[in-house]
């Protein structure tokens, strides 16, 4: 089943969330906490929302994503952050769910773009992606400016 994530979920997604990172070789980057997600998730004016699916009452796979604008467009659309499936239950369709319950907002919504970022690495979910009509996008770069580099960007001068 998918659903919009709840407050009684926001553990189990931080633990996914986590396990993404060690999935992206890459835990000691992860610094997420139940309060920081439950805070993003539910505060007055939430910028990050989230569907998860769950199997027999327990939570298997995220999506966390948040809308982003097309200037050219002149409409929104969503940005996917995170998503993820635990290893047991890959090939059984839940992924390919949640991104189509993601799909689903952005067309009931008229947003005209659904776009991630996934690993250079990650063959077999850049397949994935492709088999559902996704495109890479090779002729842009991701920038970010982060850690000390953001501070010193951001100070007063």
């Amino acid at each position: 089943m998918i659903r919009r994530v709840e407050p009684r979920d926001v553990d189990a997604v931080v633990r996914l969330v986590h396990e993404l990172a060690l999935y992206e070789k890459a835990p000691e980057q992860c610094h997420l906490t139940s309060e920081q997600l439950h805070t993003a998730l539910f505060n007055d004016s939430p910028a990050l929302f989230g569907h998860v699916a769950e199997v027999d009452g327990e939570v298997v796979g995220i999506a966390l994503w948040f809308l982003n604008f097309s200037t050219w467009d002149g409409v929104h659309g969503i940005y996917l952050e995170d998503l993820y499936v635990t290893p047991e239950h890959r090939g059984s369709g839940l992924g390919r769910q949640l991104l189509e319950t993601l799909a689903q907002e952005c067309v009931a919504r008229g947003y005209t773009r659904f776009q991630w970022w996934v690993l250079n690495w990650n063959e077999p979910s850049i397949g994935f992606y492709k088999k559902l009509g996704a495109v890479p996008m090779d002729g842009w770069t991701v920038m970010r400016v982060a850690d000390e580099a953001l501070r010193e960007l951001g100070s007063p001068r």
